[in-house]
């Protein structure tokens, strides 16, 4: 298994943690890397699992479906983030949730049960290892506040503009690109793919912003 141990370092999980030390720690971890193509499922829901998943190339999507089929995006993440710690910490409950590959991705799977239990040969990074996962669990908290923010908006136009104004503000630009195409990001918001190119539509002919593909740009002065 060959591994980035710099990229690891800068990864949440990680982070604090010497290139040099890692790779003792990857094999007391039980780390164990996997491929996924393009589409590919790596969790569906009603699975359960004690392994959490690092991303090291890719990107996935966490998908929620109902009774009917129809297709919610809770979160999309990439290269370094981490997925499935809360199950994983939860052990037997089932998953509510799909996890997709959305490019070809390769996961680096660790057994969280050794990331919570010291052990000689790798005790003296435990507590970092743990002290980071507390830091991963308080950053999807706040991932997961900025949705229920976009999914609070009334209307399809405020939704769309409290999460646009939101990655403006997170990229430091007016203009930028969103982890999203056009079906992605209603999946993401919750609404109707048409009504919300109809809704991005208004916007660019009213001067608000303007778009090509999933680059976006804001203007102030509308």
């Amino acid at each position: 298994m060959k591994i980035n141990f710099n990229m690891l370092g800068n990864t949440w999980l990680f982070r604090g943690i010497e290139a040099e030390d890692m790779d003792a720690m990857l094999g007391c971890l039980s780390a164990e890397s996997k491929k996924f193509q393009k589409g590919q499922m790596i969790y569906r829901a009603g699975d359960t699992t004690d392994l959490v998943g690092i991303i090291l190339s890719g990107r996935v999507h966490l998908l929620k479906e109902d009774f009917w089929g129809n297709r919610s995006i809770l979160s999309e993440i990439g290269t370094g983030d981490i997925f499935g710690e809360t199950y994983a910490e939860l052990h037997s409950v089932e998953l509510e949730v799909n996890v997709m590959a959305v490019e070809d991705s390769e996961i680096l799977f660790l057994d969280v049960g050794k990331i919570m239990t010291t052990c000689p040969s790798s005790c003296e990074f435990h507590s970092r290892l743990i002290g980071n996962l507390l830091a991963v669990t308080a950053q999807k908290n706040l991932m997961l506040t900025r949705k229920m923010e976009y999914m609070a908006q009334r209307t399809i136009r405020e939704k769309l503009l409290t999460y646009l104004s939101a990655e403006s503000q997170r990229s430091g630009l007016s203009r930028f690109e969103i982890p999203f195409n056009r079906q992605q990001l209603a999946d993401y918001l919750s609404v109707d793919r048409s009504a919300m190119s109809r809704e991005l539509g208004k916007l660019r002919d009213e001067g608000v912003l303007e778009f090509n593909k999933n680059c976006f740009e804001l203007f102030s002065d509308y």
